[in-house]
Parts: structure tokens; sequence; C-alpha cells
């Protein structure tokens, strides 16, 4: 496959923190093949099986959790990057990393320790991605963490662009090994990102309609959504009503990537080298301004029905409180940690508070669940609200 003049070239890539010995190589891999490699066989990863997406550890089989939302965002992802021309392996190892940094809970385990380290810088779950991939996740005898290439790091301390205010984590890892965090990312970087969206816009729905928390006289008033169902219904009128669902988040899906290829190659047009899109000053890839409206306006109904629904705010309120008393915990009492954990304890802070929260972190729900039902002597009820 012959890639655009713009795609991150792995044969050029500025390389790993630690220099890797040429004669451990295994393999005929790139080296953002490895990258990808090295996320899959990670311990962080396969946490992700647990982790909450849109519920708190549901019960049932079919929601999306963390990890099958990753293998979603990558598939999207991968499908984008060959249309373009940019390269595949370091997209989709993107695409599979960019959630490793999330705590149990979600969102609302962010903000309890958030909370827990104000005095000390507090916590953002992407900062803690990296801090997760070059510190934490040790496999290799010669170094801390996964040792991964410049372009992937720098792809995930952008996820969202340019980066203007550094929180702690993200400066000790940056003067460690500098990122260049005021300039765009690559645009694999940039296309993982906005497959992210494409598949949470769209898959949340099948998730909130399945646990009755949308219905589907609310989405069919969406303008985003009632044009797709339309030709849904005219094309298949004897399908089931499942069958149907499945085919407007097919469609859609279909839309939004092909409006992102489109205005991308619009923006890279005379575009000669990755670092143009980093200098490009505005994101490359992106959708057309058209669908940019309708997405953010769907994106609002989704934020007022499904995840500031009573239940889920409700939820999300017990969730936190678990968090929090973890943090508690841990403080007061800190031979409640795993021996390896408390064994490397710092003495003073603000390392002290910023280890327990690695500690809490790392935990799935179901994990934290389990760890507070110990340490309390009950098991937190409400947390499943699906």
């Amino acid at each position: 496959m012959t890639h655009a003049p713009f795609a991150s070239d792995p044969t050029h890539s500025r390389g790993r923190q630690f220099r890797l010995d040429p004669s451990a190589t295994r393999g005929p891999r790139s080296a953002y093949q490895r990258d990808r490699d090295r996320i899959i066989h990670s311990i962080a990863f396969r946490r992700l099986r647990y982790k909450t997406q849109v519920f708190i550890a549901p019960d049932g089989d079919h929601y999306r959790v963390r990890l099958t939302h990753s293998l979603e965002v990558a598939q999207i992802a991968r499908v984008i990057a060959r249309a373009l021309g940019i390269d595949e392996d370091l997209t989709e190892a993107l695409a599979l990393a960019h959630d490793i940094g999330h705590p149990p809970f979600g969102h609302a385990g962010e903000d309890a320790l958030h909370a827990a380290l104000h005095a000390h810088g507090g916590f953002d779950h992407n900062a803690h991605c990296l801090r997760v991939l070059m510190r934490l996740e040790s496999p290799y005898c010669e170094h801390d963490g996964l040792n991964l290439t410049w372009e992937m790091l720098e792809g995930l301390a952008k996820h969202n662009g340019p980066v203007g205010q550094v929180n702690w984590a993200l400066a000790e890892l940056d003067a460690a090994y500098p990122l260049q965090l005021a300039t765009w990312p690559s645009l694999e970087a940039q296309v993982a990102a906005i497959s992210d969206d494409i598949a949470y816009d769209n898959h949340d729905i099948d998730d909130g309609l399945y646990a009755g928390f949308l219905s589907l006289d609310e989405l069919l008033a969406q303008p985003f959504v009632v044009e797709h169902w339309r030709a849904v219904e005219a094309r298949y009128p004897h399908a089931p009503r499942e069958r149907q669902l499945r085919e407007l988040i097919r469609s859609q899906i279909g839309m939004m990537v092909n409006d992102v290829i489109a205005e991308t190659r619009r923006r890279t047009a005379g575009m000669t080298s990755a670092d143009d899109v980093r200098a490009a000053g505005q994101a490359s890839a992106c959708f057309s301004p058209a669908i940019a409206e309708s997405e953010r306006a769907f994106k609002r109904f989704m934020y007022d029905k499904l995840y500031h629904h009573p239940e889920q705010l409700a939820t999300a309120e017990r969730a936190r409180a678990v968090t929090a008393e973890l943090f508690a915990a841990y403080s007061q009492e800190p031979r409640y940690l795993d021996e390896d954990w408390y064994a490397r304890l710092p003495e003073h802070e603000p390392q002290r508070s910023r280890h327990i929260a690695d500690f809490i972190a790392g935990m799935t729900d179901r994990f934290a669940i389990s760890r507070h039902a110990q340490i309390y002597g009950r098991t937190p009820e409400g947390l499943r609200n699906v």
C-alpha cells in the first residue's frame, strides 16, 4: 500500500525513550506494529474488559465496556486510515490505547480521584493513560513502561489536540521525554480521536435503547437520526424493529466515516509531510461543518437523555462515594494495599497520595466493588442500573 506524503512513517520514527537492542527484535514488525502488540499484550488493556463505558458494572452480557468500545473505535479508525493512506498500525494502536487511563466507574471514578488529589495536582484520565504506559505498566527488565514510540505517546498526550494546561502527571512525563504538547498531533492520532466520537455517538444509542433509558420516539425527534431512520424503514419495511435499529446505526457510522474522509482530504490537500499536519494550526481530521454542528446537537441530546439520566446520575454518585471511600481507607491504613504496592508506598506527599490513586485507577469496576466490601464489611448497593 502506498502511503500519503503526510502519513507517519515507521522507518522514520523519532524513536523510543529507551534505546532498543537491535538483536532483540522479534519478528518482521514495524515500530508501530510493535506498539500495537505491546498495547494488546498489556495488563492495562485486558482490564478494560471490566471498566465502565456507559453503564457501571453492567450485569447484561450485551452492554459495551471500555474494551469492546476500544475495539470498535479501532475498527472505524483503520477504515478511515486506509482510505486516507496513513499508517494503519499506528492509528489502530492509538485507538486501542486511548481509554487505558480510565479508573473504575468511568468519569464518576475520575471525579472522585480528582477530588481526593485536589491538594496534590488532581487526576486526569488522559494524562494517567500516559503514566500507565510510560511508568506503571512495566513488563520489561531494562526499563519502566512499555517504551512506545514517540509518535504513539504524542498522539495519546494530544488526544484532544494541543495541550494548553499541563497537569503534574503529563508535565513529569513530558520533562523526561518531550512530546511537543503545543502542536497538533499526527493525522493518525486525529483519526483515532474522531473515530472515538463516531463509535460512542452510535453505539451508545444501541446500549441506551437496550437498557430502556432512551426511547425510539425521543431518538427520532433528532434531525441527526430521523433521515437515516426513514431511509431504513423505506428499504426494509417488513424487517423486525431490532434489525432496523442495527441498520440505522450502521448507516449513521457509514455516513460519518465518509464525511470525515472527504473533509480530511480537503484539509490535507497540498500537505507534503506529517509535520505539515502538526503545523496546520487546526484539526486536519474532522467532520464537515454541517455534520459537525449536527453531531454537537446530537451529543447534547445524549447527555440530557442518557448520560445525565436520573438513574445514571444516582448510580454515578454512589460510584464516586465508593471510590472516595477506597482512597480514604488506603490513606488511613495503607496496609490494605496489595503487598507489592504497600512495599513501594512513598513516605512523603504528594507522591504518597498519587501512588494510592495509581493503585485505585488500575482497578476494574468489579475489583473496586469487591475491595470496598472487604474493607467496609458490606457490598455497595445500587452500583448496577442495568
